[in-house]
Order: C-alpha cells, then structure tokens, then sequence
C-alpha cells in the first residue's frame, strides 16, 4: 500500500492539462522501459478534460499509440455508441484522433454484445481478458498497469464501487456486474478493489465543490465500504489530482502538495 500523495491545482482546466502532461510522460517512460504501457481510463467530467487535454497536447505525438493497451475501470451496461458509455465519450474525447491499435483498446462489453442483458457473463468475459493479458512476471490475475485513473464521485465511489454495495466488499474476483447502482444507469461494470491495486500507479481524479467533501474523508482513514476511494491504492504510487475547490476541506497536515 502505497501513502497517497497530493497534488492541488488553481483549477480543473490546470489540473487537466497537467494531468495530461503527467500521463504522457508516464506512458513514454514505460514504452521505453518495457516496449509498451497500459494505462486504465476512467470515465466522467473529470477523465474526460484529461483526454481532451491530452489531445490538444503537442507532446502527444511522442506516444507510440500503437504500442499502448486501454482497459476502463468500469462501464455503463447500455447498447454499443450509447452516448452514455464511457468508451464513447472517450473515443469523442480522443481515441478517435490517435492511431491507436484497435486490438489493444480493451472495451468492456456492451448491453447489445454478445452476452446480452447478462452483466454477470459480460463482467467474466472481461476478466477472462484482462487474465490472459497478464504475464508471468504479474501478481494475480490482471495485469500490471502502469497507470489507473479513477474519478472519485460526491459519495467517494471509485469506478462503479459504492459504499456498502456488494461489489466494494469484493475481494476474489477482478470484475463484476453491478445492480442498483444509487446512481443511473443502475447496471454497470467495474473492477474490483483488488483489481486496482494491481497498478502501479493508481491516479484519483477530484475537481470541484461537490467532491471536497468525499476527498476529505477518503483523506481522513475511512474505511473502503464505506469510502470505496479510501481503498483504492497504487503498488508504487497513489496520487490525488484535485484542484483548489475539490481540495477545500482537507485538513492543513496533509499539505504542502507532492511535487509534479
């Protein structure tokens, strides 16, 4: 378990671009240590300014898009292009604009695949793929990204992990179904907890008024059922990337912010 680390920002559109700025040298720093980088995206406002931001980015054409592996760390369970998707917002925000492979963007399935309305079956699937992608040289049964952003939501959820709902308390599997979601759509995908702490860096994303309160208690030593953003941590770093607003009620000794 790695000690979060803070960076704050005068504002969201900062915080996205040099959240941006941090990804990209992440992902070149990997593709040249290892030949290629996994990156895990998140979806919401949050996941999304970064993608933008990453696409207006000049530094982006130093990414070797053709040797990067996309995973998400959850979905919403609707028909493929559903605007609400969160592949399709990130394929609007930037994948589309990038020559990416197309058998390394790894989308979770969709309402209309091949597993129908059956969440269960389509969550299985998807850890089947992450199972097989992952090396000898991983620990379990995903592989070891090098980046998993999460947004972290008014109610301290992380991908589609709630408080109190069953798929928090997951420890064996590295993918479920989610039902009755407290917020629309109601049926999801998301990784487990233990699914993300398989990366190296886990990146918690948090920007305006309405999440100051949840980072302070993820912050503060909750408990992951309760805060399900208090669980979520990298094996080498966990940085929260928050902006002035969304860091307005953390306690002072959690400041000066870690370095860029």
């Amino acid at each position: 378990m790695s000690t979060p680390q803070l960076v704050v920002h005068h504002d969201k559109e900062l915080m996205a671009q040099a959240a941006a700025a941090r990804l990209i040298t992440k992902i070149v720093d990997a593709q040249a240590s290892r030949g290629s980088a996994s990156v895990v995206l998140t979806g919401g406002r949050n996941g999304n300014g970064l993608l933008a931001a990453l696409a207006a980015a000049p530094a982006r054409d130093a990414i070797d898009w053709g040797r990067l592996d996309l995973w998400w760390g959850d979905e919403r369970f609707l028909p493929e292009g559903d605007p609400e998707r969160n592949v399709t917002q990130a394929r609007e925000a930037l994948l589309d604009a990038v020559p990416l492979d197309p058998k390394r963007v790894h989308a979770m399935p969709a309402s209309d695949g091949p597993f129908g309305a059956d969440v269960e079956a389509a969550a299985a699937s998807y850890a089947e793929e992450l199972s097989r992608a992952a090396g000898p040289e991983n620990h379990g049964a995903v592989p070891t990204f090098d980046v998993l952003m999460l947004g972290v939501g008014p109610d301290t959820h992380v991908a589609s992990l709630f408080p109190e709902l069953p798929a928090v308390r997951e420890t064996d599997r590295s993918v479920v179904g989610v039902h009755g979601a407290p917020k629309p759509p109601p049926t999801r995908v998301t990784l487990t907890l233990p699914a993300i702490r398989a990366a190296r860096e886990v990146w918690l994303l948090a920007a305006g008024e309405d999440k100051a309160r949840a980072a302070a208690i993820a912050l503060s030593g909750a408990g992951e059922i309760q805060a399900p953003a208090a669980g979520a941590y990298g094996r080498s770093r966990t940085l929260w990337l928050l902006d002035s607003a969304a860091a307005s009620q953390l306690p002072r000794s959690l400041y000066p912010p870690a370095s860029p």
